[in-house]
């Protein structure tokens, strides 16, 4: 969840003016070659690279970097708010467990109220530090699915950091050197795919000329021998040799070197135990040249390292995360920037906070992106048709599924040439050529298809050795010439395999593929051919792997399988248009209420009093140990008062942990003087045994502590004083603005993209009858052609409204009642009689007009939020606003949320009696409409509001 915090803060930045890289990504959004997700990821990556300077997450957050929170609009203290104003990593912490997860869960409200409750207590820069494992080094993990292009990322963050360490090579931020590790265990299907960085063009990213240029200083190395090389007069290592080959090391620029961790990196390392040998002092032969190598590695200069696929095998992770830090000691690491298609835990992992709480997270905590597998669907996913055949035999179950995809897609043909095909799984390699294959070939010759659109594909076996040219076939499998539409695969093309015109996939019985890869197995088939096109994909399963597929997506994605159906993001663009020129609006004049808190001190602190009762109430109650016979009837209840006190304690150390917990409000110097009293507390919660001293089980050490640093502070009170505050608003935040917006639900946005086109015309002077439309209309009034008369005038007209309305568009609306309000209202003919004009407030992105709301409780001010309301209508005078009626419309489910119940009580009072008292005259009122009332209530009553509001006399 840390990476919301780090997304908020990004946007923050792109819309500042102290933004650097506004321009290179409005350059990749330009090119359009990237996808929606990759462009997204790539924004987060420069921003913490360039506005972040690559620095370790633990040291961010505690910096506060991405703290976006404004404190003062929170409800809380005056003394809690002034802690986490001058605490930056306390801040963080609490944004942090404010934060909602998908389901709306908030992710700790125990840690909220510990903040709220005693923020001293809690050891932020620790918690950060155990949060992201504690490393020293740079780790941040992209979490992307399958299919968004990961391989084509990792050659843009290449390049990027490329062009900017060229133009800033002494700057630390930026790599000069990559190492791309493979997952272990999928050296044939990874690195192969990976090897397309070569081919990945850089002007979709960079502009040239510096695109060739940086292309041109490029150097690669697949490190993919494990066998000695045996002519080698230098080294035994022939991946040692590669890397030697570019010396001097000090100096190199430009080298991308790719890799099977597990093949070569991580060969003759041991880990027992979460415990790692690498034998460096080793005389073996072997682990000398394994040595070797990754020494050599660790000496390439301002390295990056990448890691695909992050979350396989859990031992070799350890061996990698070793591997790293022996490096890092180095100094050479820029960074670790690891990839993964499922940011998901086995397991919650717990970090601690205080002796009694703890935060439970089953996310990889170092994620910096996130983009989440149900949003890739139907955009640059195809959109799964899922079928799950309740058969017992696999050879049924197969038939239907090959008759149901070849009715379907038989004769599909993408744009680039490439035909559907189908993968069927088999178990083994017996089942494929004696069952499947000889079922298959019936089918396919039924429907008309050749013998050679059957491709078999495995390594073979004694009885059934690999057929002949079926390699050349299957890596061939996405160009136009290949006459393959159904491959028959065994233990292979579970992960890594990019076939995007592969559009279905059967898997019919259990073992057709390992149980917990049936959903990387699955959807193979998912990856788009044609960027933005709606495709589909069959998937068809038995009931087993149905249920296993909907187990994963479950606990990988958060998802069912019938939301994984039921997706399609497919997005829709539109263009927008700012028309606040052309209708000369002028900003809203209004008046904020503003709560000014101030602090008194009311008694000042008295140590000397109130330590001697540090341990006063914090005794532990002993324990009570009842026996009981089989009836569970009491027999006898005994008091355990035995001391259990196993902490060593010592009094210097324990001072100086009291001062570190106060977090700089209390120092050493202070505690000194009363030096007799605090070694009187030391000794009655500590206890001798043996020959050492130790903390007492008898007494609630955290309480006492908290007390003698209770007794250093100052007794406050405060006192609130109200101020109105002039202030001038935009309906438009034109920083947040952008001409184009992608949805993938157009209906919420009014008027259609066709009006707005024209109302765009209009203001033009564009949309204008010419001579032959003129004589079109003439001739079907002439002969009465009522409907074709009817189509031609609203092909000519925009919007009868149009310049009362609409200082933007298209308008983004919450919900249908918006948009019938604000059609209803432009119809009145009031809005014309009295110079009305009617605009929508309520996309709080695009707004300024948003007010402060305070709930007046036990004689002081309450801040409950900030207040937008969804639409203003005013009157002008002399070009001036003159009067403003803010109008809300609130669906039945929300009308009763009780804070949005504090800020209506607030504007039908506080806001308007204050505004207008300020202004002089009723410059203001409130109309509030819920989606409950019937039409005809909610047209009368708006009627009337605007009738007795804005006619004179």
């Amino acid at each position: 969840m840390f990476y919301q915090m780090i997304t908020n803060a990004r946007d923050r930045w792109f819309s500042s003016p102290a933004c650097t890289a506004r321009e290179v990504v409005k350059y990749i959004e330009q090119t359009n070659q990237m996808r929606d997700a990759q462009v997204d990821a790539i924004k987060t990556y420069l921003y913490l690279k360039i506005a972040c300077g690559c620095v370790p997450l633990s040291q961010l957050f505690c910096q506060g970097a991405f703290n976006t929170l404004d404190l003062e609009q929170e409800e809380i203290s005056a003394s809690i708010r002034d802690f986490l104003a001058t605490h930056p990593a306390a801040a963080a912490l609490f944004e942090y467990a404010r934060l909602k997860n998908d389901s709306g869960e908030q992710v700790s409200e125990m840690l909220e109220k510990q903040i709220r409750k005693d923020p001293e207590s809690i050891d932020y820069e620790i918690f950060f530090q155990k949060a992201f494992y504690g490393v020293s080094y740079t780790d941040y993990l992209f979490s992307l699915p399958m299919g968004a292009g990961k391989t084509y990322l990792m050659a843009a963050f290449i390049y990027l950091d490329l062009y900017f360490a060229r133009n800033e090579p002494n700057n630390p931020a930026f790599a000069h050197n990559f190492m791309i590790f493979a997952p272990s265990g999928l050296k044939s299907s990874v690195v192969p795919s990976l090897k397309t960085i070569q081919r990945f063009d850089p002007t979709w990213v960079i502009p040239e000329p510096a695109a060739s240029e940086i292309k041109r200083l490029l150097s690669f190395e697949v490190l993919d021998q494990s066998k000695t090389a045996k002519k080698s007069n230098k080294t035994k290592n022939p991946n040692v040799q590669k890397i030697a080959n570019h010396q001097p090391l000090s100096e190199l620029f430009g080298l991308v070197a790719v890799t099977n961790a597990e093949k070569v990196i991580l060969d003759r390392i041991q880990e027992k135990a979460g415990q790692i040998s690498m034998f460096e002092e080793s005389d073996d032969e072997k682990d000398r040249q394994a040595n070797e190598l990754r020494n050599l590695i660790g000496k390439l200069p301002a390295l990056s390292v990448f890691i695909d696929e992050v979350h396989h095998a859990v031992s070799d992770e350890i061996k990698l995360r070793a591997v790293v830090n022996k490096w890092a000691e180095n100094q050479t690491i820029n960074s670790v920037v690891g990839f993964s298609g499922t940011p998901y835990l086995e397991k919650a992992e717990k970090i601690q906070v205080t002796d009694g709480l703890s935060v439970s997270s089953a996310e990889i905590s170092n994620i910096v992106y996130y983009y989440p597998l149900i949003d890739g669907v139907g955009n640059f996913l195809k959109r799964p048709i899922v079928k799950i055949a309740e058969l017992p035999d696999s050879g049924r179950i197969i038939d239907r599924g090959v008759r149901e995809f070849l009715d379907n897609y038989k004769d599909t043909v993408y744009p680039d040439g490439t035909c559907a095909k189908l993968g069927i799984y088999c178990g083994t390699i017996e089942k494929l050529e004696e069952l499947v294959y000889p079922l298959v070939a019936g089918i396919t010759a039924e429907y008309g298809l050749s013998a050679d659109c059957i491709l078999k594909f495995h390594k073979g076996n004694k009885q059934y050795p690999q057929p002949a040219d079926s390699q050349m076939e299957f890596d061939s499998l996405d160009q136009p010439f290949s006459k393959v539409r159904i491959i028959l695969l065994v233990q292979i093309g579970k992960e890594g395999w990019d076939c995007r015109s592969l559009t279905g996939i059967i898997l019919s019985q259990e073992g057709d593929c390992p149980k917990n890869m049936v959903l990387q197995t699955a959807c193979r088939c998912l990856r788009q051919v044609q960027k933005d096109a709606l495709e589909t994909a069959l998937i068809y399963l038995n009931s087993s792997n149905a249920d296993k597929l909907n187990s994963q997506l479950q606990k990988q994605h958060h998802i069912s399988l019938q939301e994984f159906t039921d997706a399609d993001h497919h997005k829709t663009k539109l263009n927008r248009y700012d028309r606040t020129k052309y209708l000369r609006l002028p900003k809203v004049d209004f008046y904020q209420l503003k709560i000014r808190y101030e602090t008194l001190i009311a008694e000042k602190a008295r140590p000397e009093e109130n330590l001697p009762d540090a341990c006063k109430n914090t005794q532990i109650v002993a324990g009570v140990i009842k026996t009981t016979d089989l009836t569970m009837e009491v027999l006898e209840r005994t008091v355990d008062d035995a001391e259990h006190g196993d902490t060593p304690a010592s009094y210097f150390p324990w001072l100086c942990g009291i001062v570190r917990r106060s977090l700089e409000t209390l120092t050493m110097e202070q505690l000194l003087p009363y030096d007799p009293i605090l070694r009187e507390v030391f000794q009655t919660i500590t206890y001798q045994r043996d020959d050492g001293r130790y903390f007492s089980s008898r007494y609630d050490r955290a309480a006492v502590e908290a007390n003698i640093r209770k007794a250093f502070c100052d007794s406050r009170s405060f006192e609130t004083k109200e101020e109105c505050i002039p202030q001038s608003a935009s309906l438009l935040n034109i920083t947040n603005f952008t001409p184009v917006v992608e949805t993938t639900n157009p209906d919420d946005y009014c008027p259609k993209q066709e009006q707005v086109e024209k109302i765009i015309l209009d203001d033009r002077g564009k949309l204008k009858l010419d001579k032959k439309a003129q004589a079109m209309m003439d001739l079907a009034q002439e002969l009465g052609q009522e409907d074709i008369l009817a189509s031609l005038r609203k092909k000519f007209t925009s919007h009868p409204q149009k310049d009362r309305s609409f200082h933007y568009l298209p308008y983004h609306t919450d919900s249908s009642f918006e948009q019938d309000f604000l059609n209803e209202v432009l119809t009145f003919p009031e809005v014309e009689h009295l110079g009305l004009e009617v605009y929508y407030n309520g996309d709080r992105a695009l707004t300024e007009f948003k007010i402060k709301c305070y709930r007046h409780s036990g004689g002081r001010w309450e801040y409950v939020g900030l207040y937008t309301p969804d639409f203003l209508i005013f009157q002008r005078k002399g070009g001036v606003i003159h009067k403003v009626l803010i109008a809300e419309t609130k669906g039945q489910a929300y009308a009763n949320d009780p804070k949005f119940k504090d800020r209506k009580t607030f504007m039908e009072t506080e806001f308007l009696r204050q505004n207008n008292a300020a202004f002089g005259y009723e410059r203001f009122e409130y109309l509030y409409l819920e989606d409950s009332m019937s039409e005809r209530e909610r047209l009368v009553l708006t009627q009337r509001k605007i009738c007795a509001f804005f006619e004179e006399g």
